[in-house]
């Protein structure tokens, strides 16, 4: 049995626009394509199997793994003959679109997943077809399910991954710095970016050694000392007040970490430059 959610205008939403899903009970041999499509589209497959087919490449598919559709790519999937595949699907586009599912495993020109928990995946679908009635309230809705969708697939990568690959690699230290810029100001430790981003501090701190020479440890004084250094210059706030606004509670270990980075206390350092 087929089914259809309506298809809704994503343009309000430029990240990431769900744009239509459905499910489908394939009969032997049912077949789609060749075509192309204009957005992203995932088919999970609940059971059975079948082949999609790419550039002259043959997949097998079968149950608890999933398949990308790239936009304007020419494909044709087909089911079984013997055991015909069941699967639901959602299409979607956006800015962001390719990088969330790179996140989700689909790096390196892969098309193929294989799929933890595919009963959930189904129960947003499902919830995404029961929002039949074209309203602001069930657009958010669709796009809520969207991204859970997609976080549930990345999760089921993550599981999959047992060596993260370079592209990872810069991804994990990318995100820890945009976690640093965008809490800085809190009094944030190494521990809590770690567990942020799901790594081992220890891993973590190899990625920093590689790709910026220095430990996060290091890198968050830094990022701080900077951002003092600005409200000195830029503000007439006290140490106390800055310490507190860098994500440090004592006065008098800012002072210290602030003298060791730049050589003067911050009141000389304000004074110096004023």
């Amino acid at each position: 049995m087929e089914q259809f959610s309506l298809t809704i205008d994503p343009q309000p939403y430029r990240d990431l626009a769900f744009c239509y899903c459905g499910m489908h009970e394939c009969e032997p041999g049912h077949s789609y394509g060749p075509a192309i499509r204009p957005t992203f589209l995932l088919h999970f497959v609940l059971k059975g199997k079948g082949a999609y087919y790419l550039n002259d490449q043959k997949y097998e598919i079968k149950k608890d793994q999933c398949f990308l559709i790239r936009p304007n790519e020419l494909t044709f999937y087909q089911a079984d003959q013997e055991d015909p595949w069941t699967y639901i699907w959602v299409g979607f586009d956006g800015q962001m679109a390719k990088k969330y599912l790179e996140h989700a495993g689909f790096i390196d020109n892969r098309l193929v997943l294989n799929v933890h928990d595919c009963e959930t995946l189904k129960s947003y679908v499902a919830e995404m077809l029961n929002c039949n009635k074209s309203t602001h309230a069930n657009e958010l809705k669709y796009q809520g399910l969207l991204y859970l969708l997609l976080s549930k697939l990345s999760e089921s990568s993550h599981i999959q991954t047992k060596q993260p690959s370079l592209q990872e690699d810069n991804h994990y230290v990318s995100k820890a710095i945009e976690f640093i810029e965008n809490n800085y100001f809190n009094y944030i430790k190494v521990s809590d970016i770690s567990h942020y981003l799901c790594l081992n501090r220890t891993y973590l701190t190899s990625l920093f050694q590689k790709h910026l020479g220095m430990s996060p440890q290091n890198f968050l004084i830094q990022f701080r000392m900077t951002k003092a250094a600005d409200l000195l210059l830029q503000t007439d706030l006290s140490v106390a007040n800055i310490s507190h606004s860098c994500g440090y509670s004592d006065p008098l270990a800012f002072s210290k970490a602030f003298k060791k980075a730049n050589g003067i206390s911050p009141s000389e350092y304000r004074h110096l430059n004023h």
